[in-house]
């Protein structure tokens, strides 16, 4: 009260009746004053206490590696649920069928599709042996008639080569008959000189004209035959010229056929082939009608559900959790801590639904924590404005509980530096980050995502 009456309650009531009237005894201040000096003393010794600098985290758990984790299974065609094999909830092991889906394609309707595909990349080899058969033919028609061109050539030599010996003898027969009819004119001459001396009678230069003539025809006779013999040559020369072009162009028409056969043979195994990759794609097709599990696990959740339902290619279908799993916890920590954390780094976790009585800077004595370390830091910043950090069990603390589930919250304590608990009070108020500290043993780099 403020006292601004002048009846002072203090003196005209008497507060000795009352419990709370002790208080004002000296004995009691002597005691409180001793409880505070007591408390100052532990607080002050409080202070030099060591304490473990550390950075908090909140993560959740996850798996050690990307193939344990949760996943969903896809079609990788598009098609129609017609029967399921399983149902949320299930275990199955790796092979296992899950559900059967039909097809949606109009080109892909046909069951015998892939009976009537075998066919045709019968028949289609089939037509290849055949080209191949041809061809061969057409070798050994040109290899046939290289042998008679080679023969009918050398016939045609033979007979030019005779033309030209018929030639020189019948240019020798043309001399001789040249020499035949000058003797012949000589003796006429001598004869008619005689005659009109009168030392030879008529009939003899007659016989001598007589025997002149012949010999002019026989030297004409023998000029045509001379002709005769060089036209032969001609012939022969002509022979060979038309026997060289003829066996050219059937050869040449041979080799066309065998090279269309050849393109032929080609495309038609061009044709197999493409015919047998379809043979083997409709073989796989078949195959991906039934969706199977790829490991062991569990059935999570059927995405897609009922009977009759469509789905295009790379639709989720069904999620499933590997059964067995290397757990592990993914955690975050601000960017002015990220120098802080090392590969191998010892980190406290207490994960959901365990209960835990935490002491962040007296590990020692903290309840209900587990033991981890960091296996890996992420070189880029996630989403939510934090780098990512994965933590493994530490094999020299105590298991981590078997209950563990994929997906359930942790928070993480990163152990640091030791230092006072004053000076630790003195950062935080000054908003100062921990001491950086580099551990023995500690990666320069760290590994990336």
């Amino acid at each position: 009260m403020l006292n601004i009456s002048h009846n002072q309650l203090n003196k005209t009531v008497s507060l000795d009746r009352f419990k709370s009237a002790k208080v004002f005894h000296e004995r009691h201040h002597k005691h409180f004053n001793r409880f505070l000096l007591a408390f100052a003393i532990v607080g002050f010794l409080i202070l030099f206490l060591p304490w473990t600098q550390n950075i908090n985290g909140k993560g959740y758990l996850t798996t050690l590696k990307p193939d344990q984790r949760p996943q969903s299974i896809q079609s990788p065609i598009p098609g129609r649920i017609e029967k399921w094999y399983v149902q949320e909830g299930d275990y199955v092991k790796k092979g296992d069928t899950i559900l059967f889906i039909s097809e949606v394609k109009n080109e892909y309707f046909d069951p015998n599709l892939v009976e009537r595909t075998g066919d045709q990349i019968r028949a289609k080899s089939a037509s290849v042996n055949s080209y191949e058969g041809k061809v061969k033919a057409l070798k050994n028609q040109m290899g046939a008639l290289t042998n008679e061109r080679r023969l009918k050539l050398e016939q045609a030599r033979n007979k030019l080569l005779q033309a030209k010996l018929k030639v020189q003898s019948d240019s020798i027969d043309l001399e001789a008959a040249k020499t035949n009819i000058s003797i012949a004119e000589r003796q006429y001459d001598r004869t008619l000189q005689l005659q009109s001396e009168g030392l030879k009678a008529v009939t003899d230069v007659e016989e001598k004209r007589l025997k002149l003539q012949e010999t002019q025809a026989k030297l004409i006779s023998q000029e045509n035959k001379l002709l005769a013999a060089k036209n032969e040559v001609i012939n022969a020369q002509v022979e060979i010229n038309r026997v060289q072009n003829e066996y050219t162009n059937k050869i040449a028409k041979a080799e066309s056929d065998m090279f269309t056969a050849q393109s032929s043979q080609f495309d038609s195994e061009a044709q197999v082939t493409k015919l047998e990759n379809e043979f083997t794609n409709y073989e796989m097709r078949n195959d991906m009608y039934y969706i199977r599990a790829p490991q062991n696990g569990f059935i999570n959740k059927a995405i897609q559900g009922g009977i009759g339902q469509t789905f295009k290619e790379g639709d989720p279908l069904v999620g499933i959790m590997p059964a067995d799993i290397d757990m592990a916890v993914e955690t975050f920590v601000e960017p002015l801590d990220l120098p802080l954390i090392h590969l191998g780094e010892e980190v406290r976790i207490q994960f959901d639904g365990w209960p835990a009585i935490v002491f962040s800077g007296w590990p020692n004595v903290s309840y209900g924590t587990y033991g981890g370390k960091v296996v890996a830091i992420e070189t880029f910043i996630s989403d939510n404005g934090k780098y990512r950090i994965l933590l493994a069990p530490d094999p020299e603390d105590h298991p981590w509980p078997k209950d563990l589930r994929v997906g359930s919250g942790a928070n993480t304590i990163a152990l640091l530096e030791d230092v006072p608990i004053w000076y630790e009070l003195w950062r935080q108020l000054n908003g100062f980050p921990p001491n950086y500290y580099q551990p023995e043993g500690a990666q320069a780099k760290p590994v990336k995502k």
